[in-house]
């Protein structure tokens, strides 16, 4: 009979996971939330990632990244550190017990929204989780069968001793501390089985160990079952009155998404060619990665997609932290990012490394407009880094954004979080990465400091299901196929080359699979782009046209499709009167994208910051740097979509032309 072990708060409403079927998703478990500390007086700050703890049960990791400290863990089952006195904290690059200092109580609540953090720490440089004006990263793994669990309990000296836990699935990964007295963080992981193990606060190769370290002594050479592990009688697992805390993550389990079917979590192995890279395939793309060297000695590494974890090196990289050291945040190329899991460079070659990963999220189909699409044209100006920088917050993590000057003449930008800098429409990815380098944090994307005057618009997106999706790719020269995860097939694609000048070459289903557009007037060219083949649910098809496909050459592709109540891509015949146009909304568009494709005619953009009223409404043109218009009146409010007005040009209205469109609520 196994130990019941106290784990706190356990929900058991995933598929399979007990008595409710309720769809579960990534977003409701897990967050990477990035903030600023704002105090030196053991002040507290509130951080909403919308993720449950005081009811669910979870963990919080949180590091400093802008100064060197530790890394600090505190979970519901041991509590919050509410007195001075009364710390809960853990830190993964110490052996030290979860009692770290009198002046150390890092978060004082847990919340059904998220967490709040004190100061934690006397200075910048100590165990802080709000020390004012240092920049923090926090991951939060909220209790859920087939995703996470979080255990405590006493030891007891018994070998073959079995603790229950809550995961329901394979254990891929599993860390053990002992909370009471000092000692490592014995870490268990499938991919190197029962018969060794790692240590989470040093960079040992996976072992076997010897005396009192060995896996017998750990957890008696048992691999954990989906209800219990299994424990030796070590001090660092199971000494007598000693208390411990696990915690465990899932291994490709299932139990997310509509079907419950779909896995968040993947605890895995890989082995480097002689370069040191592999490529990682998971089935979704990683917005976590957790991962160490196991054949030798090696730091440990983490990566997360909202502090950048990026598709390649340079002009940006992704950025990197350490577990067992305190260091500061750091440029990483080790790992990147991939439509399909993630990519490895610039490791040892020929080397095992073991890895967790997490799915990026959101899973969930947006239902309305405003949680994936803001347009921003107020923005405060900022100093990072001694460098002044424009920033725009909108309520949600920005993927995609879309930028130019209002008044004045200005080139049209578009850049993704995937590239950590910057895309013009006409030029390279690399001639702009000084003009408009990005720094993106968990809610605020912020531009450089050429651009902090004047009247701007930021057209922000967020990738989700059904809307919006971003994939970066590497040409093949050969006809093929790219995956991607925007869940249903795409309508329109919008692909550029990130390594040559070239044209920005557009897919519109409107348009058929035999033609692309480009960023001009033109009308539609018949070509092979596509390779003649529509894209699916899962995969977009190109040719072997240097302008998608090039071997070598690196891409970048912005898909975007239909989401019921948020966003329309299709078409409409011009009949030069005034025309509503159906998108099936209830307040009306807030970003409208017009082209003519039966003739030539401009790249038409409005929105809702500049405004789309009953009056004038100030359009930009994609295909030229010209300043925004503001004397026409050529769309007008419609609550289902928009409307075309009489007095549009033939661009937009011509009588029987063809025009595509791209709208969102």
């Amino acid at each position: 009979m196994p130990l019941q072990a106290t784990s706190g708060a356990a929900s058991y409403d995933a598929f399979g996971g007990g008595a409710a079927a309720v769809p579960q998703y990534i977003e409701d478990v897990f967050s990477t939330y990035l903030y600023t500390g704002n105090s030196t007086t053991g002040g507290t700050q509130t951080i909403t990632n919308n993720i449950d703890l005081s009811t669910k049960g979870g963990m919080v990791w949180i590091k400093g990244r802008s100064a060197a400290s530790d890394h600090i863990l505190t979970d519901t089952s041991r509590g919050a550190g509410t007195t001075a006195s009364n710390n809960q904290g853990l830190a993964s690059n110490l052996n030290a017990a979860e009692d770290l200092g009198a002046s150390y109580d890092f978060l004082s609540a847990f919340n059904t929204n998220g967490f709040t953090v004190k100061q934690g720490g006397t200075t910048a440089t100590t165990r802080g989780t709000n020390y004012n004006a240092v920049t923090y990263a926090s991951w939060t793994f909220r209790k859920q069968p087939k995703f996470f669990d979080v255990v405590t309990y006493t030891g007891d000296g018994n070998i073959g001793r079995t603790v229950s836990h809550s995961l329901n699935a394979t254990v891929g990964f599993m860390l053990i501390k002992c909370t009471s007295q000092p000692g490592g963080w014995v870490a268990y992981h499938r991919s190197i089985g029962a018969s060794q193990f790692l240590t989470l606060n040093a960079t040992d190769a996976a072992g076997s160990g010897s005396g009192g370290n060995t896996p017998a002594k750990y957890w008696n050479s048992t691999a954990p079952t989906s209800t219990v592990f299994s424990l030796g009688d070590a001090a660092n697992t199971n000494e007598t009155g000693q208390t411990y805390v696990a915690y465990l993550f899932a291994h490709d389990a299932g139990g997310f998404g509509l079907t419950g079917t779909d896995n968040v979590v993947s605890c895995g192995s890989f082995t480097t060619d002689g370069s040191g890279n592999a490529t990682v395939n998971l089935g979704y793309e990683a917005q976590w990665v957790l991962m160490k060297k196991s054949s030798g000695a090696e730091s440990w590494m983490l990566f997360d997609n909202m502090r950048g974890l990026l598709v390649t090196q340079g002009p940006a990289y992704s950025k990197k932290l350490v577990p067992n050291l305190t260091d500061a945040e750091s440029d990483g190329d080790e790992c990147r990012a991939s439509s399909t899991g993630f990519n490895v460079g610039g490791v040892v070659g020929g080397a095992t490394y073991i890895y967790v990963a997490i799915r990026r999220g959101p899973m969930k189909v947006p239902t309305s407009g405003t949680s994936v699409f803001s347009p921003q044209t107020s923005y405060s100006v900022q100093t990072i880094g001694g460098t002044s920088y424009a920033v725009v917050t909108p309520s949600f993590p920005v993927d995609t954004y879309f930028w130019t000057k209002q008044s004045t003449a200005e080139n049209k930008f578009l850049t993704a979080r995937l590239l950590g800098a910057s895309d013009g429409l006409t030029n390279t990815e690399d001639s702009f990465s000084n003009n408009l380098a990005s720094y993106w944090t968990s809610n605020t994307q912020v531009a450089q400091s050429a651009s902090t005057t004047g009247n701007q618009i930021y057209e922000c997106f967020r990738r989700a299901p059904s809307f919006h999706d971003v994939v970066c790719y590497t040409g093949t020269g050969s006809a093929t196929t790219f995956t991607h995860n925007l869940g249903v097939t795409p309508e329109l694609i919008i692909v550029k080359s990130r390594s040559n000048v070239s044209a920005w070459t557009i897919y519109s289903s409107s348009v058929g699979n035999t033609k692309a557009l480009f960023f001009t007037n033109d009308a539609p060219a018949t070509n092979t782009y596509w390779n003649n083949t529509t894209p699916t649910s899962s995969v977009f098809s190109v040719g072997t046209l240097s302008g998608v496909n090039s071997s070598g050459r690196t891409y970048i592709a912005y898909l975007f499709a239909t989401c019921a109540g948020v966003s329309k891509v299709g078409s409409y015949t011009g009949t030069a009167t005034t025309k509503q146009i159906d998108c099936g909304f209830t307040a009306g568009a807030r970003f409208v994208l017009i082209k003519r494709t039966d003739s030539t005619g401009d790249w038409y953009v409005w929105d809702s910051a500049r405004g789309i009223v009953s009056g004038n409404d100030p359009y930009l043109l994609l295909n030229s740097t010209a300043a925004e218009v503001t004397s026409t009146d050529y769309i007008d409010t419609y609550s289902a979509g928009f409307e075309i007005s009489s007095t549009a040009p033939a661009a937009i209205n011509a009588s029987g032309g063809t025009f595509i469109f791209l709208a969102i609520a």
